[in-house]
């Protein structure tokens, strides 16, 4: 049997709630990270919106933030990033899947100040935002998400993915978009490829997108020269 004072979860238990809190914010001082994610437990009790609340001032936060972070600083943003990234997955995402995508775009909008920040030749940054893509079909899709409005915001975000990070949103949001989706995603990039002028990016943007095997058979476009 263990001794009462290993460290083990039946052991704080039995410490009791009103000890264990003073015990929380005693080691939270000074921990800035730690006092987040005692917050976000919090707004748990209030419901989605509550959290809700608490992620976007989050997201707020880093997206007026301007100071440079060494490597330390950096993986500490990531994680506390994920934290965010999962708490919007998870409880906001379970009562309210609408509100986790409007989310889910926020905290994508967040690669360009991020990596403005920092130093990313290890490319540590960029799986954090492929995940949020991931989760933004996952819940776009379980939500029923109105798919012409979707395609939209699919479109803005493939026109300007100047990192990379959203190389993989139309297989990710493939289900969620649905025929419909993907048939108004398709009209939209063939009115820009058809663009006099159109620059080479955003022209490769365009082909690489067409590409994919996945747009409705109704569709009928020649390839991308």
């Amino acid at each position: 049997m263990a001794a009462k004072s290993t460290l083990n979860a039946r052991n704080l238990e039995a410490l009791g709630a009103p000890r264990l809190a003073e015990l929380l914010l005693i080691l939270t001082q000074g921990n800035a990270a730690a006092k987040r994610v005692l917050r976000l437990a919090l707004a748990e009790q209030g419901g989605p919106n509550e959290i809700a609340k608490e992620v976007r001032k989050r997201l707020a936060t880093v997206a007026r933030s301007g100071s440079f972070l060494d490597w330390r600083q950096r993986d500490a943003l990531l994680k506390d990033l994920d934290q965010q990234r999962q708490a919007i997955v998870g409880p906001i995402a379970e009562h309210d899947p609408a509100l986790a995508v409007d989310l889910l775009w926020t905290l994508l909008e967040l690669v360009e100040p991020v990596l403005e920040r920092c130093d990313d030749s290890d490319g540590a940054v960029m799986p954090l935002f492929h995940q949020s893509t991931a989760d933004l079909g996952a819940v776009a899709a379980r939500g029923k998400a109105n798919p012409e409005p979707l395609a939209d915001q699919v479109y803005g975000a493939l026109i300007d993915n100047g990192y990379g990070q959203f190389d993989h949103l139309i297989d990710h949001l493939q289900e969620a978009l649905g025929p419909v989706g993907l048939g108004h995603l398709r009209q939209r990039l063939e009115v820009l490829r058809s663009r006099p002028g159109l620059n080479e990016h955003r022209r490769s943007t365009v082909r690489l997108a067409m590409a994919r095997p996945i747009w409705p058979n109704t569709a009928t476009t020649n390839p991308l020269p």
